[in-house]
């Protein structure tokens, strides 16, 4: 008899909806460390070094497949991962571990990857610390090549996949025809597995506490029941819930053909209005999305993605390449690329940073510039090169006061400088901040009349503003950016702005919120950055209310007691 269990809830990492029976993808463990003499030294130092050689070689080949099937940028990831496997943190340290410890090349490589893996995974950084399983995988493959063993997994019906983690070279070699949906016990929305299971559009939910030790007690036969949006899994689902899944399937797949159908609507109030919709990306594979869901250009494009797991910075003619592929998406619509945001919380290996007691004010972003103008003034030679394919705004993060928007001056000066020294064609670009340091808000008046743009980093400013470390669990309430704090000094923006003919938006997850970004338009902005997935119900939001309405609402909420007041206040509007 089947038994209905409860619901299990995770955490939403690809949307979509998948039932069907489960299945257990994994590889054979791998063989214990064993202890070696002194004589087979060198013998296992040479076995890691053409086991490596043989693991970034089957990587590549992953690559070209994955990109032969259209996906370039989740190919790039197996390219990066061909590059980790001949890492000097990994390699080297492996043999080093075969010769002090004596044990061999097997053992030797997976503690020199969990070495690695646990510096990443103990970074207060969701990006970063999701790549300690890329580290772990690239070990993994290493090693069973060291081993001797096979480095794949096999699917040979469909099913909904399971595990504790999914390596994403797992995800990507798996049938995707077998492959119904993605359930992880552990793992994260920023991890490769979640994002190769959005390029492949399967349904995928992660961080399921206890979902082994579930789908084991409720047997083999077992079907699994997950909602990627929602985050929602069943075990063992019963008539009735099969049913309401498969109604929500049905209402996923209208509601995504009614936000297509409405993405040519103006964001514009019922009083007359207009406010534009623009998209935050990671990376040119996103402009799609965007695109199709109505965003009219990208007001923050987050380039880490380029400098993160390499051994060597981005050449200048890989940056002209993202950009321009981003530029020329959006045909017209302006894009902002941010400058690089890395500091001693994100180790980049040949950046060299120390660590930091505090890294979040500390040496980052447009602060590295003392030590390494190099990488700025490269980033900008790229931005001003790909500027002659359309219009481009190039956004310092981490500015706090005048000085540093003279140091972005300076550099992007020396980039246009060396351009016409040397013959080569650049566009122009209009030169912007964040504002995401509570002083470079207060301080606006003294540096706006130098840029011709600024946008809310709202996410930092409410972290900076309340002493708030967003990954502290215990500080939730201080969470909300609707605080009324943080909503002064968004007005303040706007006056500022104002003055000085400076245009101002938002790209903080602030933006993509409906309540926040009615709030947002209340207070006078009236460009909203955000994720291509938040855009139809802002657009929605905002078709909806009257901006007279919005401002009186919004200008109150400045003075409400807490930012759950502020909420609860703009909310309603909503509801009208």
């Amino acid at each position: 008899m089947t038994v209905t269990r409860p619901p299990i809830v995770g955490v939403a990492a690809a949307p979509g909806i998948a039932i069907g029976r489960w299945a257990e993808v994994g590889r054979p463990p791998l063989p214990a460390a064993r202890p070696i003499a002194p004589a087979e030294v060198a013998g296992e130092a040479a076995r890691i070094r053409e086991a490596s050689i043989a693991a970034a070689e089957e990587l590549r080949e992953v690559a070209a497949r994955v990109r032969g099937e259209g996906h370039e940028e989740e190919a790039d990831i197996f390219e990066a991962h061909a590059m980790m496997a001949r890492d000097p943190a990994i390699v080297d340290g492996a043999a080093r571990r075969v010769e002090t410890e004596l044990i061999d090349a097997v053992g030797a490589v997976m503690n020199a990857a969990q070495e690695v893996a646990a510096s990443l995974a103990a970074l207060d950084d969701e990006l970063l610390s999701a790549r300690a399983a890329d580290v772990l995988d690239v070990g993994d493959r290493i090693a069973r090549w060291a081993a001797g063993m096979s480095t794949g997994s096999s699917l040979d019906q469909p099913a909904v996949v399971v595990a504790e983690d999914l390596p994403p070279s797992v995800t990507a070699t798996l049938p995707r025809a077998n492959i119904l949906g993605i359930c992880l016990e552990r793992s994260s929305p920023t991890a490769h597995a979640a994002i190769l299971a959005r390029a492949y559009g399967i349904p995928a939910v992660v961080g399921v506490t206890g979902l082994l030790g579930a789908v084991r007690a409720a047997g083999p036969d077992a079907e699994i029941a997950l909602d990627g949006t929602t985050g929602e899994v069943l075990i063992a689902p019963d008539e009735a819930d099969r049913a309401r899944f498969e109604t929500l399937a049905d209402a996923a797949t209208l509601a995504r053909a009614q936000d297509l159908e409405e993405a040519t609507k103006p964001a514009t109030t019922r009083d007359g209005v207009e406010v534009t919709l623009l998209a935050n990306i990671g990376s040119p594979d996103e402009c799609e999305q965007a695109v199709a869901l109505g965003a009219l250009g990208v007001g923050l494009f987050r380039t880490e993605f380029l400098f993160l797991e390499r051994t060597t910075p981005p050449t200048e003619e890989e940056q002209v390449a993202a950009y321009r592929r981003a530029v020329e998406a959006f045909a017209g619509g302006v894009v902002t690329v941010r400058l690089l945001d890395v500091g001693g919380d994100k180790p980049i290996p040949y950046l060299s940073m120390p660590r930091e007691e505090n890294p979040f004010l500390g040496v980052r972003a447009l602060r590295l510039a003392g030590d390494r103008p190099d990488l700025f003034i490269t980033q900008l030679r790229a931005c001003y090169r790909a500027a002659v394919a359309g219009p481009i705004r190039i956004m310092a993060p981490m500015i706090a006061d005048a000085i540093d928007v003279e140091t972005l001056l300076s550099l992007a000066d020396r980039a246009r400088q060396e351009h016409t020294k040397e013959g080569i064609p650049f566009g122009q670009a209009e030169l912007g901040v964040m504002l995401e340091i509570p002083s470079a808000v207060l301080t606006a008046a003294s540096y706006f009349d130098e840029i011709l743009f600024a946008s809310l980093g709202t996410n930092d400013l409410l972290q900076y503003a309340l002493a708030v470390d967003r990954g502290n669990s215990g500080l939730e309430r201080y969470r909300d950016p609707m605080h009324p704090g943080l909503l002064r000094l968004v007005r303040m923006a706007v006056e500022a702005a104002d003055q000085q003919d400076v245009s101002l938006s938002v790209c903080g997850e602030m933006a993509g919120d409906p309540v926040g970004a009615l709030a947002l338009v209340g207070l006078g902005i009236r460009a909203l950055s955000m994720s291509a997935a938040s855009l139809p119900a802002v657009r929605r939001a905002i078709r909806h209310a009257e901006s007279s309405q919005l401002a009186a609402e919004a200008n109150a909420a400045t003075s409400d007691r807490s930012a759950a007041n502020a909420r609860s206040r703009i909310a309603k509007l909503l509801e009208a």
